[in-house]
């Protein structure tokens, strides 16, 4: 239904954006590398996927057609969704992940949270011959720090499903061991972690 939406940046955060467009505010769906592309852009453009539940309407927004046509796959095998998918693309770049499943690396696929033996093997099996076609070069960009980085990523991962007793826990030891993290830095250790 849409491909893509661009205006101004209303609000953002790890887990999700706000963009004005003709005065109307759409809230979409982000991964971390999507977050960490926008950086402090005020005007963007996200390639978008709009998923249609039983209870709601929900906007997915990705920086890059590859990072998009990525999600897509990831959401046609059996035990992946939306979300699971975010989570894949929010824990490795979509370079790191075409090359695990073109790799047949499941460990790799497997150290993000929540996937399983079995869902990090059927992932590669479905997807193995289609990741070839996508094509790669989107460059990586690094964020801007920020005065609130632990309360970010305490935000992102609450919105991600986890205990937030824990997800301090984590949070505090990863501030003592990391010198100068990036609220996606936090959130991808804290994922590995967690």
């Amino acid at each position: 239904m849409y491909s893509f939406i661009s205006g101004t940046v209303v609000e953002k955060n790890p887990t999700y954006v706000v963009i004005d467009n003709q005065g109307i505010g759409y809230l979409i769906n982000i991964t971390l590398n999507t977050f960490t592309a926008i950086g402090e852009q005020q005007h963007v453009k996200l390639f978008v996927h709009l998923a249609i539940r039983e209870d709601a309407h929900v906007l997915y927004g990705f920086y890059s057609e590859q990072e998009r046509e990525l999600f897509l796959q990831l959401i046609t095998v059996s035990g992946v969704g939306c979300n699971t998918a975010r989570l894949i693309l929010s824990s490795m770049t979509v370079s790191e992940a075409v090359d695990a499943i073109a790799t047949n690396n499941v460990r790799m696929i497997q150290s993000v949270k929540g996937i399983g033996a079995k869902t990090a093997q059927r992932i590669v099996v479905d997807l193995h011959d289609k990741v070839g076609k996508l094509e790669l070069g989107q460059g990586e960009k690094s964020p801007a720090g920020y005065n609130t980085l632990r309360d970010e990523a305490l935000s992102a991962l609450m919105v991600l499903g986890f205990n937030k007793a824990s997800i301090e826990k984590t949070l505090d030891k990863l501030l003592k061991q990391m010198e100068n993290p990036s609220v996606e830095d936090l959130i991808k250790e804290s994922l590995r972690l967690l």
